[in-house]
């Protein structure tokens, strides 16, 4: 889980993930989603190297103050720990957005399921339910593009630990996430359709949803 973005759009002045979102940090949600999951052993959280602001106690975590300037960076080093810790090159890795703490239990468990038998490996993502345009220079309409067969990729997203080491091994630009480094790698990874739901908190106005998503799962005690 990379955690070392400084949540700048966030408008926060601190990170957005140790916000404080229905009575708990931000991050502490999203590690929920992962926590019904019997199939995951381990779990490591990236954080800049300089990050001594982490909210949580002890849990079934590891901290891992090796977070780089990009998010692919971030992710590469978690990879790298996985590898000299005993990791197998052929082992599942998922990879998910601290900042997204509405995901759903479920919704990972399916993406494991269809993983395993596609054997490639691939994300959660949304069909695109809105009208895309393409703009042109002047900030004006140039075209309506086709959305049939257009995706918003979501995470998490899950791949061999090696292939994916390996797609992140080299020039990382242009890389926004890991479906783009293997498909850079000559893979094309299974598209497995997540919930509107799991959006990445990003603006101030996202935290407001946010909250009142999780407000209404503490009240009725459900999170599937």
């Amino acid at each position: 889980m990379p955690c070392a973005g400084v949540g700048t759009r966030a408008g926060a002045g601190q990170p957005k993930q140790y916000m404080p979102l229905a009575g708990k940090p931000l991050v502490a949600h999203t590690l929920a989603a992962f926590a019904p999951l019997a199939v995951l052993s381990r779990c490591i959280v990236v954080l800049a190297p300089d990050d001594r602001a982490w909210p949580l106690p002890p849990g079934d975590y590891e901290l891992l103050h090796r977070g780089g300037d990009s998010r692919a960076a971030s992710v590469r080093a978690g990879l790298a720990h996985l590898l000299d810790t005993g990791a197998a090159q052929h082992d599942w890795v998922m990879v998910h957005d601290a900042a997204r703490c509405l995901l759903r239990p479920s919704d990972v468990q399916a993406l494991v399921q269809a993983c395993l038998r596609d054997g490639q490996g691939g994300l959660l993502a949304l069909p695109l339910p809105d009208t895309l345009k393409q703009a042109d220079a002047q900030g004006r309409v140039a075209q309506t593009l086709a959305r049939s067969d257009k995706w918003l990729a979501q995470t998490p997203q899950m791949f061999r630990l090696g292939a994916l080491f390996e797609a992140l091994s080299g020039d990382l630009s242009g890389i926004t996430d890991e479906a783009s480094a293997m498909e850079r790698a000559g893979a094309a990874p299974l598209l497995v359709e997540g919930a509107a739901m799991n959006v990445k908190v990003t603006y101030p106005s996202d935290f407001a949803l946010a909250e009142a998503v999780l407000r209404a799962q503490q009240m009725t005690g459900e999170r599937t």
